[in-house]
């Protein structure tokens, strides 16, 4: 019996020293896609989540309950050929906030240009020294990326590292055929995502996202007023940004994944501090300035 608890006790402690940084969820679709032998795209998912939850993405040890939830949607909108795809890809990850069973939004980011090849059975490896598959190269990239902004949430600058992984991708990548890794085919894509992050002049930002959680979110459980004094010092760092940088899109990606969040944080303000919220919001994030005014004002 000994021997069998021993066995039992190694067995679940090598589970927990495995544990990878991830725990993604996947999804492939093609709704749009006619006569076509859809295996194909479950065999698609089935690589894709093996290759997100099982690869090593950082020299961190990760308990199971420590992996951070994220999911990737792939649309698949055309089949060029027999392994040539195009399509969008949405990724999301949360954080849990501490003392409570909340989870935060972190990033929520659907990516339009996604095309690729996948032959099937074919296993997903990933290289860190050159570029070698699309879409390899998309799912890595975004592993960092959810890497870099949940580690800056815990410390200050902690993702910095994750952030330059995912940067070291973008720079394999300029050769590649494929849209989204270069500076001047939109102001809004893979290669300005984490150069915004990484300039300088965002610095207030990655500031910004230590204090709304670690200091704001963290403790709002316990103490909602010292919380939400926080999370509007922190958003108050964007407008530093956003002065600098009319426009960022790092700063847009930050709304997209907490403007709800943020309605719903100072809508149970007092009003002095609901008048500073919108006040910032509507100025940092003017595409949803209505929404912010009616909604946290109660104004409907």
């Amino acid at each position: 019996m000994k021997k069998i608890a021993l066995l039992i006790l190694l067995l679940s402690l090598t589970r927990i020293t495995d544990a990878q940084e991830l725990q993604c969820s996947v999804s492939v679709v093609a709704p749009s896609v006619q006569g076509t032998n859809k295996q194909v795209f479950e065999t698609m998912q089935t690589a894709i989540i093996e290759f997100m939850n099982g690869q090593k993405w950082t020299d961190n040890v990760y308990s199971p309950e420590e992996r951070i939830q994220c999911s990737i949607m792939i649309n698949i909108k055309e089949i060029k050929s027999v392994d040539d795809f195009t399509g969008t890809v949405q990724i999301q990850s949360r954080r849990p906030i501490y003392n409570s069973a909340y989870s935060s939004v972190m990033l929520n980011y659907l990516d339009q240009d996604f095309d690729f090849r996948y032959a099937e059975f074919e296993p997903l490896i990933y290289n860190p020294n050159s570029f070698e598959s699309n879409l390899v190269g998309v799912l890595a990239y975004y592993a960092y990326v959810i890497l870099g902004y949940d580690y800056d949430s815990f410390s200050k600058m902690g993702g910095t590292k994750y952030m330059e992984k995912a940067q070291d991708i973008v720079n394999q990548a300029q050769n590649s055929p494929q849209k989204g890794w270069r500076s001047f085919e939109s102001t809004r894509n893979r290669y300005w995502l984490v150069e915004n992050y990484l300039n300088e002049q965002h610095r207030p930002l990655r500031d910004c996202m230590y204090q709304y959680h670690r200091q704001g979110l963290d403790v709002m459980n316990d103490k909602p007023e010292e919380g939400r004094k926080e999370v509007l010092a922190a958003i108050e760092k964007l407008q530093k940004v956003h002065r600098a940088k009319p426009g960022s899109f790092a700063v847009q990606v930050f709304f997209d994944a907490k403007s709800e969040e943020l309605i719903n944080i100072f809508s149970e303000s007092f009003s002095m501090e609901k008048g500073r919220a919108i006040e910032i919001l509507s100025e940092v994030d003017p595409a949803n300035a209505t929404k912010y005014n009616k909604s946290i004002s109660g104004n409907q």
